[in-house]
C-alpha cells in the first residue's frame, strides 16, 4: 500500500514559555515490510536529528526564545506490505527482557501469563494471549493516563492501545520473551483512527513479530513503525520540558490515507 501521513502536533500555553526542549520520535524508516519515500519535519524551532539507543531516528527541538505556541507537523509517504527485513538490532535482544515501571507485572498479571506457555503451544500461544488481554480489557478510552502501568490496566478492566501493548509486553516478559514497544500509525478505511497507535513486537525462534494487541491480529500493510522501546516513555512520538509558559492545551491530528494507484 501507498500510504499518506500528515501528523500535527499544537501545544499552546497561557503564559510566556521561555525554554522549550523535546524529543521527537516522528521519522519511520525503512524495514519490518515498509519503505519510506519522502518524509519531513516542518516546526517552528532548531531541529537537531540523531540516532537513539534503540536505533529510532529522532530530532531534538530546541526552543530558546520566549513563545507562546509549538507546531510540529510530520508528513510524508510510505509503502507498505513489502518483503523487507527488520534493521539489524542494535541492542542485544536479552535487553528486552527488562522490566520497567510501565511494565512490571504483579500476581494477577503473572497468573494469567502463565496461561499462554510459549514452549507448548509456539507463537499461537501469543496470538491466542493478544485475544484473551482484550477480552479482560476491553477498549475504553479516557480511564488511563500515559503513566497507567500494565498491572494497574489489568486491574481496572480498561485500558487503549498503550495499554493493551504494555500488558502483551508485561507478560511476554515475565514468559521468557523479549517484546517490545511500538509506536506508529494504523491506516483505517473509514479514516476513524485520528491519532498514533502501539503495538508490540515479540522474538520468536523466526524472528521478531509484530502484534496489534487493541485489533487482535499481527500486524499487517496498514501499519507504519515509527519507534520501539521497552515501552511508550522510549517511544512516544513527542516527549519533552519547558520552563514557564502556565497551563498547556495541547491538540493532536492524524490522517492517514491511502494513494490511488495510477492508470
Amino acid at each position: 500500500m501507498q500510504l499518506t501521513i500528515n501528523h500535527r502536533t499544537h501545544y499552546l500555553y497561557t503564559d510566556i514559555v521561555n525554554y522549550t526542549i523535546q524529543q521527537l520520535r516522528l521519522t519511520p524508516q525503512d524495514g519490518f515490510g515498509q519503505r519510506v519515500r519522502r518524509w519531513e519535519i516542518r516546526v517552528n524551532g532548531h531541529l537537531q536529528r540523531h540516532d537513539d539507543a534503540y536505533g529510532n531516528a529522532a530530532h531534538l527541538l530546541v526552543l530558546d526564545t520566549p513563545h507562546e505556541e509549538i507546531n510540529i507537523l510530520a508528513t510524508g509517504e510510505v509503502e507498505t506490505g513489502l518483503d523487507t527485513p527488520p534493521a539489524h538490532d542494535i541492542l542485544p535482544r536479552e535487553i528486552y527482557l527488562r522490566a520497567t515501571s510501565l511494565t512490571d507485572t504483579d500476581e494477577a498479571l503473572r497468573k494469567f501469563a502463565s496461561q499462554f506457555p510459549l514452549k507448548h503451544f509456539g507463537g499461537q500461544a501469543l496470538d491466542d494471549m493478544v485475544h484473551a488481554i482484550v477480552e479482560q480489557v476491553p477498549y475504553n478510552r479516557g480511564i488511563t493516563s500515559v503513566d497507567t502501568t500494565a498491572a494497574e490496566a489489568f486491574r481496572s478492566g480498561h485500558g487503549v492501545c498503550q495499554d493493551h501493548a504494555h500488558i502483551f509486553i508485561a507478560c511476554c516478559r515475565y514468559l521468557g520473551i523479549p517484546a517490545r514497544y511500538v509506536s506508529g500509525y494504523l491506516f483505517t478505511d473509514d479514516g476513524s483512527l485520528m491519532e498514533s497507535h502501539a503495538w508490540a513486537d515479540a522474538w520468536l525462534p523466526s524472528g521478531w513479530a509484530s502484534f496489534d494487541i487493541s485489533n487482535r491480529c499481527r500486524t499487517n500493510g496498514v501499519h507504519i513503525r515509527l519507534a520501539t522501546g521497552l515501552d511508550y516513555r522510549d517511544a512516544c512520538p513527542v516527549s519533552g520540558m519547558r520552563v514557564g509558559g502556565g497551563l498547556e492545551t495541547m491538540t493532536v491530528g492524524v490522517h492517514v490515507d491511502q494513494l490511488q494507484s495510477q492508470q
